[in-house]
């Protein structure tokens, strides 16, 4: 539940609390991940090439033309509406990719998280429902009706100023799509983060190290040290990782990391993962973060 002073938190909390929505969520969700494996194509909806999430970057093409056209609608365009017309035509053009990417971040943190899976429904019906206003007003600009056109403009402009307030809830409130490390990367010199006997060869154990969670992992090449909560969604390593070799993958969406140096091998993460040198003294390990 949100606990914003914001006139607008009564809403958001209404959508949030609205477990009516969770059977569709939850089937939607749930086929999406099923036809969208992580590889090629998932790190490319992802974001994973750019460094960052794909969604948002998209979302400003399509708001952009949409708001554009219906801004030339109030303050005058040029005479035969043809600029309202292509811009229209390059928001729905675009509308397709945005769609997929956004789904694609959607899918990978409704799970567990019941105000993602409901707002994020609603989000996407109402940026839908822009779509379809914006399609009505160019097929009748292009049939002539230009005042009708404008109209149907004007309230899909509206439609979609309610969307992108929940997909800015959604960023900003609920972090989907945010770093999960980067307000506590860890510490930055030498601190206590458990003792030597706790750890097994080839098995990874949890620690806390300053209240940073951390991965450590004796392999015959020595000691490693990842944070153990992963950039993408925040899944614990140590408890849903799989290593192999040099490699850890999390197995809550399949993004996989080098233990040496936390390099992202594979999304749908963006980011690489925090890493940590490791030493023993006197049994105990301590651990800073890399520079």
């Amino acid at each position: 539940m949100s606990n914003s002073t914001s006139p607008l938190s009564p809403v958001v909390d209404a959508l949030e609390s609205a477990s009516p929505l969770d059977p569709i969520g939850k089937q939607i969700g749930k086929s999406f991940r099923g036809l969208v494996k992580p590889g090629a194509f998932k790190d490319a909806l992802s974001g994973t090439w750019l460094g960052h999430a794909l969604h948002p970057l998209l979302t400003d093409l399509v708001i952009g033309s949409f708001v554009s056209a219906t801004v030339l609608d109030v303050v005058g365009g040029d005479d035969s509406g043809q600029a309202q017309e292509r811009l229209i035509g390059v928001g729905i053009a675009a509308y397709g990719p945005t769609a997929i990417t956004g789904f694609s971040d959607w899918a990978d943190s409704e799970i567990g998280n019941d105000g993602v899976r409901r707002v994020g429904l609603v989000h996407a019906v109402s940026n839908s429902a822009a779509l379809g206003l914006y399609t009505a007003s160019l097929i009748a600009r292009r049939k002539g009706d230009h005042g009708r056109g404008k109209l149907l403009a004007l309230g899909g402009a509206g439609v979609l100023g309610a969307a992108g307030f929940l997909g800015a809830h959604l960023t900003y409130a609920q972090g989907i799509g945010a770093n999960q490390t980067i307000f506590d990367e860890g510490p930055s010199d030498w601190t206590a983060a458990g003792v030597s006997a706790d750890l097994i060869d080839g098995k990874p154990t949890r620690v806390v190290a300053n209240e940073t969670p951390v991965l450590l992992l004796r392999h015959a090449d020595g000691l490693h040290a990842i944070h153990d909560r992963c950039s993408h969604r925040g899944c614990s390593l140590s408890a849903m990782g799989t290593v192999d070799g040099e490699v850890i993958e999390c197995n809550c969406h399949g993004s996989r990391f080098n233990l040496s140096d936390g390099s992202l091998l594979r999304g749908p993460a963006t980011i690489d993962q925090p890493t940590f040198e490791a030493r023993e003294i006197a049994g105990k390990v301590e651990v800073r973060l890399r520079a």
